[in-house]
């Protein structure tokens, strides 16, 4: 197994509940590089999958946002639809949360 599949549960990482558990150095790295919308986390950007996933750990992603950056003036909902800002608000914290890892990562190199 290369690198880019090592899952970063196995390398000691947290990862939150509010993200797909097998997520890999690759995507992280993705991620990192290009956002969710990239198409490196695609359960960040699917309608459905961001809703549910809000739904039901919709206060933790917002305390991880408010206790990383604090920063919710980044959120511009003008003319977005709630499946719209649903997919923001979490690919925001998927994109912080893979920020931090991958700095991690790199301090582990």
């Amino acid at each position: 197994m290369n690198k880019e599949e090592k899952k970063i549960k196995d390398l000691g990482i947290d990862v939150p509940v509010w993200i797909e558990q097998d997520i890999t150095v690759g995507q992280v790295e993705a991620i990192t590089q290009g956002g969710c919308e990239s198409g490196a986390y695609m359960a960040a950007v699917r309608y459905f999958d961001a809703m549910q996933t809000l739904a039901e750990h919709g206060d933790e992603i917002l305390d991880f946002i408010d206790g990383t950056t604090g920063d919710f003036d980044a959120f511009s909902f003008e003319h977005c639809s709630w499946n719209e800002m649903n997919c923001k608000i979490v690919s925001h914290a998927v994109e912080l949360w893979a920020i931090g890892v991958d700095e991690k990562l790199k301090e582990g190199e």
